[in-house]
């Protein structure tokens, strides 16, 4: 049941990344983030509130989120500071770094997910797990590496330690520290609980960051339509969905973050097609060979499992 549940949450993780491609063709990237989280900490809000003025109702349904203790708030701010620390780092690097040394970087990070998972909560993968996961991650890292061409001999000329290189660094540890995070979380509170004051806390993260780019760079506040609006609306949705299944996978005892990690990362299968059949990009050989060589992977790691 994990493992399906895992292939819901890489599929709308997909779709995911498709409304967060076509919100950021016209609205910078931290005004689509906080909008975003924001509108889907006021989704999770009816939720919360039902549950606590009518819980006799919601008592027994998906959507019931009971109360949680300071230690676990505590605990749930801590994974909103590391997601949100993750991608002020990735922003940073992507920003002041090349893409041809970002984009294969961070393709590795499914790889410190695994090997965290081995040993940390020392999980064992049987031998079509294991064939998945090389097949998946490999097929990733040869597209990450063999398709981001240098744009000159000065993009990998130059590889001394800089706070940008750094701040890659970061950005891949913290986001597979992320994932591990997430399974020592559902082993021991309830995942809707921890989604929605998650998402909370995040919400007003992004809110102090959109205030401090605002002061640093001051513009005119732009009127967002509803034709604009609603790709940011599906971002929340898709993302809430996702993040809601990828939790209740993880509250399996049985189920293995480094699989699951491994088939949510295949959720770019989507977003592969979604360039090549709708946005027209150029060289699809390479991008058509990975989604063939993912989806080999994760049939690995269904039959794995």
């Amino acid at each position: 049941m994990w493992t399906f549940l895992a292939f819901i949450s890489a599929l709308c993780l997909g779709f995911y990344d498709i409304s967060k491609k076509i919100a950021l063709r016209d609205h910078p990237v931290v005004d689509v983030l906080t909008l975003s989280v924001c509108f889907s900490a006021v989704l999770l809000s009816v939720p919360l509130i039902c549950s606590r003025f009518c819980p006799a109702m919601m008592v027994g349904t998906p959507f019931y989120v009971p109360t949680m203790d300071l230690q676990a708030h505590l605990f749930t701010v801590l994974k909103s500071l590391i997601v949100l620390s993750s991608w002020v780092c990735a922003y940073m690097a992507l920003k002041h770094l090349p893409i041809s040394v970002v984009s294969p970087m961070q393709a590795t990070r499914p790889m410190w997910t695994l090997v965290g998972a081995l040993l940390i909560f020392g999980e064992r993968l049987n031998t079509w797990q294991w064939i998945g996961v090389c097949i998946a991650l490999g097929t990733i890292l040869a597209f990450a590496f063999f398709t981001r061409k240098p744009r000159s001999y000065r993009d990998y000329r130059d590889l001394r330690i800089n706070r940008y290189y750094v701040a890659l660094a970061l950005a891949i540890l913290l986001g597979a520290a992320s994932g591990l995070y997430d399974k020592y979380l559902m082993r021991r509170y309830d995942h809707n609980a921890v989604q929605v004051y998650y998402t909370f806390y995040q919400a007003v993260m992004m809110m102090g960051v959109w205030v401090i780019e605002y002061v640093r760079h001051p513009r005119s506040p732009r009127v967002i339509s509803f034709s604009s609006f609603l790709p940011i609306a599906l971002i929340s949705i898709f993302l809430i969905i996702s993040d809601n299944v990828y939790m209740l996978a993880l509250r399996d005892p049985d189920s293995l973050i480094a699989v699951v990690s491994t088939i949510r990362r295949g959720g770019a299968v989507i977003g592969f097609a979604y360039g090549l059949l709708f946005l027209k990009e150029e060289n699809p050989l390479p991008k058509v060979l990975c989604m063939i060589g993912i989806g080999v992977g994760l049939l690995c790691l269904a039959f794995g499992a």
